[in-house]
């Protein structure tokens, strides 16, 4: 099994354990989680989310943003890049 697919089997107990520890930057033992841990069970917790069919509202590191925020975002991704000639200059 890879990655992908352990965390998204992942039981919800275990889920639960991750997403705590990931919350306290420690773990039930009060060992504090170190950076790369964090990382992987952050990882692990969004897999799950995402496979389970968690909605994106009640997903880990979710943030309500405002209507308008969320326009302002719709309308930057809707911004078409142009690669000028002699690209990495930058215009003044």
């Amino acid at each position: 099994m890879n990655f992908d697919a352990v965390a998204g089997s992942l039981s919800p107990e275990v889920y639960s354990r991750l997403k705590e520890a990931v919350e306290l930057g420690k773990w039930p033992n009060g060992v504090a989680l170190t950076k790369e841990q964090k990382a992987l069970c952050l990882e692990a917790c969004l897999k799950y989310e995402i496979s389970n069919g968690v909605p994106e509202e009640a997903r880990t590191g979710y943030i309500d943003r405002p209507e308008s925020v969320k326009r302002k975002a719709e309308k930057l991704n809707d911004i078409q890049v142009i690669n000028l000639p002699g690209a990495g200059d930058t215009l003044q």
